[in-house]
């Protein structure tokens, strides 16, 4: 193998700002060659039925080949090319089809069953391990035989090619548009904003200001801009990206009819009546029935609280600000006008104690605090010189050992640029693992943590809005759970092999912190004072908290609802948007016009892992409400409580039932009635 090749020498920590698109044919045609040797001695009869045997033969080779090509796909997330696409493209299917062979592998599947009919006498993780390993044989396509296991690879091949496509598009149509404005149209934008508007036309080589779709742009513009025919233009690029309102080659609609039917048609090969019941096999939730139920319910007990938030805002916007035909691009600048009015406050006055590194301080403050760990600026490559790099430690545990212990690592991108996929995320870089071998290796993981903040403008720090702030402290969480961990087995380590729907749990959970008195007071500093929150401002942001909870809980139902309904009913892929018109006049109060195209950007579902799988938001949320509360009960700081969460939740991974963990650390079975109090949805 060629070592100067970056993705061919990832022992450690990958060599981001080396990684070339021409490393990345070679490399994954010499890891794909290794691991299909792996996989032909792994099912060799010489090769003893052995769990610690096959781990030292078979995932050693496709967690080196899966190292090598996260590496790649988060390059292609975070600092996208036509070269390291056209890279990427050209891998994607070879990389696909090895991975659907070996999950269906009829061989290797034997020696697992075998296995796992011996698990009695393992360790806990290691026997879920084995109870995952064989449920997702089956649901890969083990069983099949003939033209149902060809077809079915096929299946996943094209789906993965889709995914890829869809979530291009959207970014190419994100990147793709921009508003012209001179400075007299700028009325009411935020100074930062402005700045950034301005930053964007010089590097486009245009005179004036230049906005665009990105959430840094986007959002303050919506909410701010006087200039309602500028927010009209953004608000109709927007919701149209992808779609047959702009270029024929970035417009998803075909692809999302081909992706539902394909998704059908893996359903139907593998004997579940749809796409919905096959996805809900490795979930908390029983059946679709009970998540459209549980949907539902919650829309009924929202819907009044809605519907009295629409009206008051209808009502300001017609006596207040000349608005009396409300449309979609007036309800942000109209509801923060309302906020102000209402609460005597607005998110710029709020956002300048928010500045970047104090924010950092703060979180990273509660994660030591609550988790007893410390966090630490180390240096590593990286694919952006905006990107840090840190290291999370704890004492060890012999009271004579003075050295700290590596408990992980983290990369933090938090700005929005060109390239970049939109919205935050977390992905696991590498998975904490008990390498099998004679020296038998711990192996600590490492996460990405990436959001789209703005930039620092003007050589004054980034300035984040309170909604940035929950983003950042929500990607932590997920972060935490990869990070925290103990389990030494890398197929139920960290947030693998947890339920999908319990996922959001611990990242919901860390968004309470956000709301905080004893948390706010000690990381905000005025970005030219330096003075914390005030109090009185604080409490005017606590008065306002639940500010349209209504609207905001219909509209996450709403996306939860058209989500399970297209995968839950087999043809809706024909009448997509018939499918969300229909959702929308059952649980909406506020319709778009129809030349919204929401569902051609919803990543989520189309290039993500929450098909079928998007009320996993809500369901997570009645756990993570009610986890909250212990620390509600106890103190916010609570170390003792702390302990319990990290021991009983972070620490144990996908080892164990998520329901069994979240018992485990309250007590009792989770209740909804936190979540309903928190949003204010209950009288």
């Amino acid at each position: 193998m060629d070592m100067h090749n970056p993705l061919l020498a990832i022992e450690d920590l990958a060599a981001f700002d080396a990684i070339r698109p021409e490393h990345v044919e070679p490399a994954v045609t010499a890891l794909l060659a290794r691991a299909e040797a792996a996989l032909e001695q792994a099912v060799d009869p010489a090769t003893p039925v052995d769990y610690d045997a096959l781990a030292a033969i078979l995932d050693v080779a496709t967690e080196r080949l899966g190292r090598a090509w996260s590496a790649v796909g988060h390059m292609n997330s975070v600092a996208d090319t036509a070269d390291l696409r056209a890279a990427y493209n050209a891998q994607l299917g070879a990389v696909t089809a090895f991975y659907t062979r070996l999950a269906a592998d009829e061989r290797l599947f034997a020696r697992y069953q075998s296995l796992h009919e011996r698990a009695d006498a393992m360790p806990e993780a290691r026997r879920r391990a084995l109870d995952h390993a064989v449920r997702d044989f089956v649901l890969s396509g083990a069983r099949l035989q003939g033209a149902a296991r060809e077809r079915h690879a096929q299946v996943r091949a094209r789906l993965a090619e889709l995914s890829q496509k869809f979530s291009e598009n959207v970014l190419d149509a994100t990147d793709g548009w921009g508003l012209d404005l001179d400075e007299s149209r700028l009325e009411g934008l935020p100074d930062d904003a402005k700045s950034a508007a301005r930053a964007a036309a010089e590097a486009a080589g245009v005179e004036g200001w230049r906005l665009t779709l990105h959430a840094p742009s986007y959002l303050p513009a919506m909410q701010h801009l006087r200039d309602r025919s500028a927010r009209e233009s953004m608000y109709r690029a927007y919701v149209t990206r992808a779609s047959e309102w702009g270029p024929a080659e970035r417009d998803n609609t075909a692809l999302m009819a081909e992706v539902l039917a394909l998704r059908q048609e893996q359903a139907r090969l593998l004997g579940h009546p749809s796409y919905a019941v096959l996805s809900l096999v490795p979930k908390m939730a029983r059946s679709p029935e009970e998540v459209v139920g549980f949907l539902r319910d919650l829309a009924a007990r929202s819907r009044p609280y809605a519907e009295r938030d629409l009206d008051e805002l209808r009502r300001f916007a017609a006596a207040e600000l000349g608005l009396p035909d409300l449309q979609p691009w007036d309800v942000p600048y109209a509801s923060e006008r309302l906020k102000e009015a209402r609460y005597a406050y607005s998110e710029e006055e709020v956002k300048a104690y928010f500045t970047l590194p104090r924010v950092l301080e703060g979180l990273f403050s509660i994660i030591e605090t609550l988790f007893q760990v410390r966090i630490v600026a180390d240096a590593a490559p990286v694919w952006h010189d905006s990107v840090r790099f840190y290291r999370v430690e704890r004492q060890a545990a012999a009271a004579g050992d003075a050295a700290p212990v590596t408990v992980a690592h983290f990369y933090l991108d938090l700005h929005a640029r060109p390239g970049k996929r939109p919205g935050a995320w977390m992905d696991d870089a590498r998975a904490r693992w008990r390498r099998p071998g004679p020296d038998s290796r711990l192996q600590t993981p490492v996460a990405h943590l990436v959001c789209n903040f703005a930039s620092p403008q003007g050589g004054r720090p980034a300035l984040l809005t309170h909604d940035d702030v929950i983003t950042l402290f929500h990607e932590f969480g997920h972060g935490l759970h990869h990070m925290l961990t103990q389990v030494e087995e890398l197929a139920v380590s960290g947030i693998s092999g947890v339920e999908w729907d319990a996922v959001e749990l611990p990242s919901q959970f860390m968004e309470n912190f956000c709301w905080e008195w004893e948390v706010l007071s000690r990381m905000t500093a005025h970005v030219d004072s330096g003075a914390p929150l005030p109090r009185a401002l604080y409490d005017k942001m606590i008065a306002a908290k639940n500010f349209q909870s209504g609207m905001a809980m219909l509209r996450q139902i709403e996306f939860a609802l058209f989500d399970m309904r297209l995968h839950a009913e087999p043809g809706q892929g024909v009448r997509v948007q018939a499918v969300l018109d229909d959702v929308r006049h059952e649980v909406a109060v506020l319709h778009p016009p129809a030349f919204n195209r929401f569902q051609n950007s919803f990543s989520h579902i189309f290039a993500g892992g929450y098909a079928a799988g998007y009320y996993s938001y809500k369901w997570a949320e009645v756990l993570s409400a009610d986890a909250w509360s212990a620390f509600e009960e106890a103190g916010v700081f609570d170390a003792d409580t702390g302990q319990r969460l990290r021991r009983e939740i972070l620490e144990v991974g996908g080892s164990r039932p998520a329901l069994e963990s979240f018992r485990a650390f309250r007590g009792r079975e989770p209740s909804i009635d936190a979540l309903l109090r928190h949003q204010g949805l209950a009288d």
